[in-house]
């Protein structure tokens, strides 16, 4: 699969999903600014069209991710053939909850990077084993279905455990920050603002996106901001010199300087 990887599934901040049913729409997603579309199989397609849809990978699915139906249902090994022969270079697994869902994908796909959405209880359960399967290049959160399997109402408190979790499992796995999920409120710039100051408080490095509208505002909050990019390029600058140093009347030590090249690496930056 020559196409393999073109997206960066580690690196994205911004997941744009577009139906599969609306065709139309996946050139506009394209070039929306999100660092990846995913053409949605799954939740945005009804069962009676599943298998239609998935004529839009056609031609413009090795540019995009696809999210395909989940592992045990009717449509799994079905989409898997139609992203192989779409050359997609990155897949969202929903309700992952064992490694051998991956291992599945894997199987059919090859090198194709998979995004393994957690959202069920069965997945939580079994994250550390999902995180550490090959392959898996990032977990994302599912919180509204988790939320309907648990019969949670409140998206806010009642999910911080969950997302501790999935960054914590994230860190363990070696891989990036976890993709937080969907805003569901399309003209609310301050609710959008407020699950992204939280995704970031949590340590999540990106967020999964229903509307174009959407994705400058999770680009922007998932970037350095230029005072991070000069605190982390004097941190950098101060450590390079081989002697103990101190940044804006603080230690530098290894975790800072850590921290300062990862931002530095977030902005594009090579720290030398």
């Amino acid at each position: 699969m020559s196409a393999v990887h073109q997206l960066d599934a580690a690196g994205a901040r911004s997941l744009l999903f577009v139906p599969a049913t609306r065709p139309e729409r996946i050139g506009k997603a394209l070039a929306s600014g999100a660092d990846i579309t995913i053409i949605d199989l799954e939740d945005a397609v009804p069962v009676e069209h599943k298998d239609a849809a998935r004529g839009a990978l056609a031609g413009v699915a090795h540019r995009a991710a696809v999210r395909i139906n989940a592992f045990g249902t009717p449509w799994f090994d079905a989409d898997l053939a139609a992203c192989r022969a779409a050359q997609v270079p990155v897949i969202l697994l929903p309700k992952a909850e064992q490694p051998a869902h991956v291992e599945r994908a894997r199987e059919v796909l090859g090198g194709c990077a998979v995004i393994a959405i957690i959202e069920t209880a069965a997945g939580f359960e079994n994250i550390a084993a999902v995180a550490r399967s090959p392959g898996v290049a990032r977990l994302a959160f599912g919180s509204l279905d988790l939320q309907a399997e648990l019969g949670i109402d409140d998206a806010d408190e009642p999910l911080h455990y969950f997302r501790s979790r999935i960054v914590l499992a994230s860190r363990l796995g070696s891989l990036a920050a976890p993709v937080d999920g969907v805003c569901t409120s399309l003209d609310d710039a301050a609710a959008l603002g407020a699950e992204l100051a939280r995704a970031r408080r949590f340590g999540f490095g990106a967020k999964l996106c229903i509307h174009p509208a959407q994705v400058a505002a999770v680009r922007a909050a998932f970037s350095p901001t230029e005072e991070q990019i000069a605190w982390a390029t004097r941190v950098v600058e101060a450590a390079g010199s081989g002697a103990a140093a101190r940044v804006d009347g603080r230690m530098v030590d290894a975790p800072v300087v850590a921290r300062a090249r990862d931002i530095l690496r977030q902005a594009g930056i090579v720290a030398c």
